[in-house]
């Protein structure tokens, strides 16, 4: 059950970026997952004092769901400014839920070459897995119904913050 406010997601990527900090190497590179894991991707690197840029990844042609889904509206191109080729990455996501965008995001990035390691970091967790994927890196665990959905927003000036919404 939801509790009765959300948390601020602006300090949520605060305490990620507190726990991924005793853990990155000096050649790590994040990858945010458009378009919540890249907003959180980007204030990560902020928080963590990272000189390069971020990779980002659209997974819409990776998903095992394309053909019943088709292609999103809003497909955005990939993005990956450095070599991938035996580097640790951190995948970044806002939520986690079934596992299936965080596998179609890993399938893309082999594509960019073999990475030395992938962690997944995420605000949120929300359980309902379908895939052998957990995050090493993550904020909230919460219990949703599956008729609701949470969603990160990004406002004007780039301020991150929770709403849920519910299927009608």
């Amino acid at each position: 059950m939801l509790p009765a406010e959300l948390p601020d997601a602006e300090a949520q990527c605060a305490e990620l970026a507190a726990l991924i900090r005793p853990h990155l190497a000096p050649d790590t590179a994040l990858i945010g997952i458009h378009s919540g894991g890249a907003w959180v991707a980007r204030r990560l690197r902020e928080l963590l004092g990272l000189e390069e840029e971020i990779g980002l990844v659209d997974v819409s042609f990776y998903r095992d769901d394309f053909g019943e889904k088709g292609l999103h509206p809003q497909v955005r191109p990939t993005s990956i400014p450095f070599a991938v080729e035996g580097r640790p990455l951190i995948l970044v996501d806002d939520v986690l839920y079934t596992g299936r965008t965080t596998r179609a995001a890993i399938n893309e990035l082999f594509d960019y070459g073999r990475p030395g390691r992938i962690d997944l970091a995420v605000l949120a967790d929300r359980g309902g897995r379908e895939l052998p994927i957990e995050a090493r890196f993550c904020t909230w665990r919460i219990d949703l119904a599956d008729d609701e959905e949470l969603v990160l927003a990004s406002d004007a000036d780039g301020r991150l913050a929770w709403r849920l919404d519910q299927d009608a």
